[in-house]
Parts: structure tokens; sequence; C-alpha cells
């Protein structure tokens, strides 16, 4: 697959941002949509060296993969890059997996966004089962670790419950029928991103060190609320989740658990202003 230039990332500028802007595409729905996967990153160079050639040997073939690294200290860029000569790398604005998937979804240029994380947890080879639940109808791909066909080697008891109660507050606010709230495996329509207004990329990092809503762990609860307040068509996609291959986990169970019921909260405060 030939190389992909990429777009600068705000001021200021890093270092391991592709030099060649591109425009983005005009986004089009079609039986044969251009895939963007996007991968936020902190720490994850041996992961990566797993990961990147089995998103790459997808077939059919994947138009782009961006990993979005939060300044990582092992030599994730590289490893990225020495892994996978054409993968486009990035830094994100400021902190948190949600400000580093806002920073995937600005710069991808395909049609179909799947957010895929790094640490092997997730199959690569589920990729066409999300794309083909998009070009059947849907505007939301989510993967479920809970629908029929999917399941979990890594899941705990505890956050097994804790996100079973996540899912009913969810269902019983937005009226969805979501079986695994918190799973990070999902794609959607490119033309969706400007709909989903998440924070602006461009905002700097507070400078006491917090996060700005909607930057953290947050995430997919965030788009999950957006797409179900927006009517969307929504499609669970039955995934298989494993380990993790290297390194330690960067989620924090109560905490962001906590985060998450309070995104509930608000997301619905939020809907119910816009009707």
């Amino acid at each position: 697959m030939p190389p992909h230039g990429g777009r600068p990332a705000a001021p200021p500028a890093p270092l391991d941002v592709d030099r060649r802007p591109r425009p983005r595409q005009a986004p089009r729905r079609s039986g044969n949509p251009a895939v963007t996967v996007v991968v936020p990153t902190r720490n994850e160079a041996r992961n990566l060296e797993v990961v990147l050639p089995a998103i790459a040997a997808v077939r059919p073939a994947v138009h782009e993969i961006i990993v979005v690294d939060g300044n990582s200290t092992d030599g994730t860029i590289e490893t990225a890059r020495r892994t996978l000569p054409w993968v486009r790398c990035i830094t994100q604005t400021r902190k948190g997996k949600g400000n580093a998937m806002a920073c995937g979804f600005a710069a991808a240029t395909g049609d179909v966004i799947v957010m895929f994380d790094a640490d092997g947890s997730a199959d690569p080879a589920e990729i066409p089962s999300f794309v083909r639940a998009l070009i059947a109808g849907a505007d939301f791909a989510k993967g479920s670790r809970f629908a029929k066909g999917g399941g979990s080697e890594d899941i705990t008891l505890l956050r097994k419950s804790g996100n079973a109660g996540l899912n009913a507050v969810a269902n019983a606010l937005f009226g969805t029928s979501y079986t695994d709230l918190c799973y990070g495996y999902n794609a959607f329509w490119a033309d969706l991103v400007p709909m989903l207004e998440l924070p602006d990329t461009d905002i700097p990092q507070p400078e006491d060190g917090t996060m700005i809503w909607g930057d953290g762990f947050e995430i997919e609860t965030v788009l999950n609320c957006r797409i179900a307040a927006a009517g969307l068509k929504i499609t669970e996609v039955p995934s298989i989740e494993k380990e993790r291959m290297f390194g330690e986990t960067n989620l924090r169970t109560f905490a962001d658990g906590t985060r998450v019921l309070r995104t509930l909260l608000s997301e619905h405060r939020r809907a119910d202003k816009r009707k």
C-alpha cells in the first residue's frame, strides 16, 4: 500500500507529525468505503509491533491507519513507523483518550472511521463486520462483547457488573438497547464527525492538569449518547475482546466508571435542552 501524507496538528507543532498536508476528502457513503482506523496510544510500542501489521493485513484493505500518540516515552512513534512505514502518526493536542480520538477523527480522510485500541485486545479481523453493518444501513456500528457471538477474555466480574449497571442507566435515559456501553471498538461514517461536537482540539491543555470534559475515557459514552440523541441508526456488532498483550492498562475502574455515569447524566441534560 502506498504511503499516506497527513495534516499538521495545531501549534505547538509536535516533532512526529507527517509533513505533507493533505485536504480532507468530501465524505461519501458507498458500498466500497475507504476505511480509516484510528489508534490512540500511550506507551504501546511492543503492542504496535503486532497490532499494526494485523490491521494492514485486513481484507478488503484499509485506506489509512492513524496512530495518535499521547507523548509516549517508549518510542511508540518510532516503532510504529519502523513496523509499518505508511502509517500516519500524529501527537494529540491535550491528554486523555477522548482528545486522542478527536484528533484522529479530525485527521481522517476515509469515509468510515474505526476506533481501535492499541493494546491487542481488539481483533482486526472483525473490521469488515463493522464496515458491513454500516454499508447495510447503520450510521454507527457498536461493538459488543455481550451480544450473541461476542465475548471477553479480559473483563473482570467487577467491570462486567459496572458495565451492566451503566448500560441500564443509558438505556433508560436514551431509549436505547445497548448491551455493552463502555466497549471502545466502534465504527461510524466520517460525515458524522461535525455532528458529534467533540471538544475543539485547538484548545490548550488546562494549566492545572485537569482534563476538558470529553477528553477522557468517557469518549465512548459521549459518542453513544450523541448518536442515540440524534436518532441515528445503531447496529451492534458482536466482538470478542482478548487480553492486553503487553504493558499496563490506563483504565481506572472506579474513577472512570464514575466519570461515565456523570457523562450519561450530563449528556441527557444536553439532549433535553436541544429538544
